[in-house]
């Protein structure tokens, strides 16, 4: 996603398959227009099917991440920048409802994307595309050398055991930051700026964005961090598989934050029809099973397959913390500005 995929990996991906980036829509039946985050991956093999069966070019333009995107939305939505939108997540789209940038849609479901609808979107404006989970992530072969137990929850990040042994990105700089900042807040209630005052006493480190804190500061990461703990998701176990298929990472559940990326047509849409045409064509078979290896995160096609490393060792949390989105509108603003003033003390 913010979307929630391994931002790194995937922007370099992403400058493959970008057919352009002006910011004047495209007037051309022939052509629809995606706005995206940065982190969006499409193959050239499934742009041309996508033109193959719909009829219409792609063209897509990059918005930052899921906050800008949704931001810039909002701005232009008397005059937008194109035909739909993709990455607008859970944390950001009662936003773009309230913004009025989006049309209504009712996509054609496949299976079991009905459980990621966005709960208030009663004209269903915004289509769920993909799904992951926002979790605490450890270095399991870390804590065996040390002959030490690895924290179990939340709570036991506060713990002076773990001390400085923790590093999360940023909530104000990141979209994997703030699903963090929301899965404590879903926790602790009113008390989670005492938590975070605790967190951070215990030596918390707050880099900018994912790619410092998980491949710079992460032991398992690309660099040779200190730090055996980590915000990440809970897709990123089966990146750390050696061998003999075992993964020397694990992803804390009960520290878990469901993040949804939806697509939705744009208000004012020059092409709407093309709009419509995409959404169904990332919610077939082909583009859902792309998903995985492409942006790292769940399709929401229940029937998709998934890489076998993916099945062995990406372990979806039961029940995943959760706000109500018209809730996190409406305090969002509030708590970044309570979280900036704690980790800056």
């Amino acid at each position: 996603m913010a979307g929630l995929g391994f931002t790194a990996v995937a922007v370099l991906l992403t400058s493959c398959s970008l057919v352009g980036e002006d910011d004047a829509p495209s007037s051309a039946a022939s052509e629809v227009v995606l706005v995206t985050h940065d982190s969006f991956v499409i193959s050239d093999e499934l742009i041309a099917q996508f033109k193959q069966e719909s009829g219409f070019d792609l063209k897509i333009k990059a918005s930052g991440d899921a906050g800008a995107l949704t931001n810039k939305l909002v701005l232009t939505k008397d005059n937008p920048t194109g035909d739909v939108a993709f990455g607008i997540d859970n944390t950001f789209g009662s936003r773009a409802l309230d913004g009025g940038v989006l049309a209504a849609y009712e996509a054609p479901l496949p299976t079991g994307a009905d459980q990621y609808l966005l709960a208030g979107d009663d004209d269903q404006r915004l289509t769920p595309i993909d799904n992951g989970n926002v979790c605490v992530n450890i270095d399991e072969s870390w804590f065996a050398e040390k002959d030490m137990a690895p924290p179990a929850d939340l709570e036991d990040l506060t713990d002076p055991a773990y001390a400085d042994l923790f590093v999360t990105p940023g909530a104000t700089t990141s979209s994997p930051g703030l699903a963090f900042l929301l899965a404590t807040i879903a926790e602790y209630g009113d008390g989670w700026d005492d938590y975070w005052t605790r967190l951070i006493d215990n030596g918390t480190l707050v880099t900018e964005g994912w790619t410092d804190a998980y491949q710079v500061n992460f032991t398992q990461g690309g660099g040779k961090g200190k730090r055996p703990i980590v915000t990440s998701y809970d897709s990123s176990p089966a990146f750390t598989v050696d061998g003999e298929g075992a993964s020397s990472t694990s992803a804390l559940e009960s520290t878990c934050f469901l993040q949804v990326e939806y697509a939705g047509v744009l208000t004012g849409a020059a092409n709407p029809d093309g709009a419509q045409a995409l959404i169904d064509f990332m919610l077939g078979p082909d583009f859902q099973a792309a998903l995985p290896e492409s942006m790292y995160v769940f399709p929401v096609d229940a029937t998709a397959p998934l890489p076998q490393d993916w099945a062995r060792h990406a372990t979806r949390p039961a029940e995943p913390l959760a706000l109500d989105p018209a809730e996190i509108a409406a305090n969002r603003d509030q708590w970044l500005r309570e979280w900036t003033d704690i980790v800056s003390r």
